[in-house]
């Protein structure tokens, strides 16, 4: 007999808010107690797992939702994205609370960055630009513009909804995946600024995805009760692999663990589900939250053990988990 889903190990209450965004940084003062950072209404607010309580509430973003953050390299630089169309740049070191620098964006959607490390102290950022359907791809921390990704004319992706860079390995030219509001998901070759491969993974906008770039394999969710995987062959063509017809529909976020084991998606339907990567097995349902869940994250502990899950809400709740975190 399957056993019942457990409980969260706690909760984190006080935001107030909706919680649009979670991220994890293991690599603080103290190595079993990570810092989880969460994007609210105008706030990031950096949580003492260990108390339970918000340490600090970085205040850069206009009262505007904030929807992405990341930390950028070394432990004390933040990046935070927000409804203000504005990406700050904080400097976290010895207790600090300041923006050093912020990028405007001048796009009006909900679609995430995405950040990749390139070289030591190099990154680029990718975000939806103002032009409806092109991606601008930043150098990071120059903030110079190295790539515009336009779709061809008459192609009618609508909006990138959802962004992922990501290289082999370090060196490796970057390429990008983004999710479209016509349901495709496209390959980007930076470097030629070209589509690689375009693939109909939905029927709806696609809300989510991450990509494993070992397997060269990657999972989509959109607002229908389709999660799509696919795979890129050695021609660079992206294919499906395998759909998975969810109960209820809408899936805000999708996200693989960094052992590539499981991974963790964000339901309409309150829910958070466990799947296994390699088969998408389904392994547990999560039942807690009483609103969307918008965002779940991992943490990178360097022992598997003390690994958790994060789930953030629109009940203004934070569920934090410690689920098959020995496999």
């Amino acid at each position: 007999m399957a056993l019942p889903p457990p409980d969260p190990e706690f909760v984190l209450r006080g935001t107030n808010a909706a919680v649009h965004t979670l991220h994890f940084s293991c690599g603080g003062q103290e190595p079993d107690f990570p810092i989880l950072f969460s994007g609210q209404n105008g706030f990031v607010h950096v949580w003492n797992l260990k108390t339970r309580r918000v340490n600090t509430a970085l205040d850069g973003h206009g009262r505007k939702s904030v929807y992405w953050v990341e930390m950028m390299g070394a432990k004390d630089r933040l990046l935070s994205q927000g409804r203000d169309q504005r990406i700050c740049l904080w400097d976290l070191a010895e207790g600090r609370t300041s923006v050093m620098d912020s990028v405007f964006t001048e796009n009006v959607g909900f679609c995430r960055c995405s950040l990749l490390k390139v070289a030591q102290g190099r990154w680029l950022l990718a975000m939806a630009a103002k032009s409806l359907e092109e991606v601008q791809v930043l150098e990071l921390p120059s903030k110079t513009s190295v790539y515009t990704l336009k779709p061809e004319v008459g192609a009618k992706l609508g909006m990138p909804m959802c962004l992922k860079l990501w290289q082999l390995d370090s060196g490796s030219r970057p390429w990008l995946l983004a999710g479209y509001e016509d349901g495709s998901v496209i390959l980007w070759n930076l470097s030629m600024g070209k589509v690689s491969s375009q693939l109909v993974c939905h029927q709806e906008p696609v809300m989510s995805l991450d990509f494993d770039s070992e397997k060269a394999k990657g999972i989509s969710g959109s607002s229908e009760k389709v999660l799509s995987i696919w795979s890129l062959n050695e021609q660079q063509n992206l294919q499906v692999r395998k759909t998975h017809e969810l109960i209820n529909s809408g899936i805000s976020d999708i996200t693989i663990r960094s052992d590539k084991k499981i991974l963790a998606t964000a339901g309409w339907d309150h829910r958070i589900r466990i799947f296994g990567w390699k088969k998408l097995k389904p392994l547990a349902v999560l039942d807690y939250h009483t609103s969307t869940v918008h965002c779940v994250s991992f943490s990178d502990h360097r022992n598997p053990s003390e690994r958790l899950l994060a789930a953030g809400s629109k009940d203004h709740r934070i569920s934090v988990w410690s689920i098959y975190a020995q496999t």
